[in-house]
Formats: C-alpha cells, structure tokens, sequence
C-alpha cells in the first residue's frame, strides 16, 4: 500500500532499476507517516562514506507530537539497504553517472519502506517525447471508447 509517491521522477528521470530500503525513523515520524504528512517531491538519495541517506523528504510533525522532542521535518534519514545492493549502487552511482531516486514511500508487512530507483536524468527533447506519448496513448484510449459503442 503505497503511502507517498514522487510523480516529478517520473517525468525527469528514466528509472533503470528500483531498490527496497528500509528507513531509520523516530517514532513521531512514523505516526505522522502514518497520517499521511509526507512528501517526497523535493527529496533526493546520497552516498556518504559506504552508506545510503534520503535527504529532503518533508515530514511534518502533528500538532499533537510530544512536547519534550523538538521534531525536524527535513532530517537526513539513513536507508537500509544490503551490503551487495549498496556497492552496486556506489558502483553505478560513482561510475556510470547514474542518480538514486527516492520514488515512493509504503508499507510493507506493517513496515515503512522506501522504493529507490537508479536513475539517468532526460533531456527536455525526452520530456517532450514522453509527453507525446502519453497524450496519443489518451487519445487511442477515447477513440476505442467511441468505437465499442
């Protein structure tokens, strides 16, 4: 069950290949998760010294987290991820000039996981292209539609 999405990677990225990450959270953030106060749009995933970070994902505190915490919406949340699935990562990253991607946020067997896609930036000609096809794939849509009447 999918929690929060990254519509924009979509549209500026081609996704090669998609991970599953298990996050680091504080409590207040898994309630607030769980509320439906997150947002990835502006997020992006790092490489630091072997290890795998999310940075920029904004989860808003709710108005009734504790008061003895001072919660930061827009902490860098270590990924887990396994050692084999890390070096290929650094390797891509590193190497091949690819990008890692924070695509979505949901559950999976009660845990909060994190779908990180290795991703090659597009081109504006690119966006374009994707643009165009996804109005003609509309458009055959309408059409069959009329037809079956």
């Amino acid at each position: 069950m999918s929690i929060a999405e990254n519509k924009k990677a979509f549209h500026d990225y081609f996704i090669e290949e998609r991970f599953e990450a298990g996050i680091v959270l504080e409590g207040w953030e898994v309630k607030s998760i769980r509320a439906g106060r997150v947002q990835l749009k502006e997020a992006y995933v790092i490489v630091r010294k072997g290890e795998i970070f999310l940075f920029g994902a904004h989860i808003s505190p709710l108005p009734t987290a504790s008061t003895h915490i001072s919660p930061d919406p827009v902490r860098t949340r270590k990924l887990l991820l396994h050692d084999h699935e890390i070096s290929k990562l650094i390797g891509k990253v590193e190497r091949a000039g690819y990008t890692l991607i924070p695509l979505n946020l949901h559950f999976t067997r009660g845990r909060i996981k994190c779908e990180v896609g290795l991703a090659k930036g597009k081109k504006q000609h690119d966006k374009r292209d994707t643009e165009k096809q996804r109005d003609w794939e509309r458009e055959k849509q309408q059409i069959m539609k009329q037809n079956r009447r």
